[in-house]
């Protein structure tokens, strides 16, 4: 296979961010890592490859996760300033200067799991977390946003297959199937920016149709 060739990005990036959203169980952490390893034998040796997540993409990060997913119950609306001010820090400390330094970003959750979960899951204001949202961002959007997408049922079956379950995952099934139409709405709205996945079969077919479309995306 020819090395991909990275399409010219936003005048505003000299980088390129890529996330991977999905429901729980939708195998992104996976996915991602699979992804690196193939872009770092397809791109040249010199172009640098981050792999980041929301939240916990810094060491603050990293403390608010813990609050959020491992802590105990807390009301949505402080959940969702505390997944707002995980992003400020990860925008401005290492989102924002990977991308002046040329890299690509691979980044697990972004904008859409908080109107997903926090908006369609929880029942929150969506105005006011597309507003939040753009404050934290500063205004960064993705280059691409690959969406992986799982039954709802068979994701919550493989988030009990691997033992250890956050708070996410313990929410009911009316939650996640809420948190699904989130993102099924969004894709439907942003069409040039996210692509679904079938993201059921097995590891070997979600990768092999992830670098399908990232040739595709570079090439373009």
């Amino acid at each position: 296979m020819s090395r991909i060739q990275p399409n010219s990005p936003p005048q505003y990036l000299t980088g390129h961010f890529i996330v991977f959203e999905g429901g729980e169980g939708a195998g992104k952490t996976t996915q991602i890592e699979r992804s690196r390893l193939w872009l770092q034998k397809q791109l040249s040796l010199d172009t640098p490859i981050l792999v980041t997540r929301e939240p916990g993409g810094s060491p603050l990060g990293q403390a608010l996760r813990h609050i959020l997913l491992e802590g105990e119950s807390i009301p949505d609306l402080t959940e969702l300033l505390l997944y707002a001010a995980d992003r400020a820090h990860h925008v401005a400390e290492v989102l924002q200067p990977a991308l002046a330094e040329g890299a690509i970003i691979l980044c697990d959750r972004f904008t859409d799991s908080t109107i997903a979960y926090q908006g369609y899951g929880r029942g929150l204001d969506l105005t006011l977390i597309e507003q939040l949202n753009r404050i934290a961002s500063q205004g960064l959007e993705s280059s691409l946003t690959l969406w992986l997408d799982v039954e709802v049922e068979r994701g919550l079956a493989r988030t009990h297959q691997r033992g250890k379950r956050d708070r996410l995952d313990q929410a009911d099934l009316a939650f996640h199937q809420r948190v699904q139409q989130g993102f099924r709405t969004l894709a439907a709205q942003f069409p040039q920016r996210i692509i679904p996945i079938d993201a059921n079969g097995s590891e070997e077919q979600v990768a092999t149709k992830i670098q399908e479309i990232l040739t595709k995306w570079f090439n373009a």
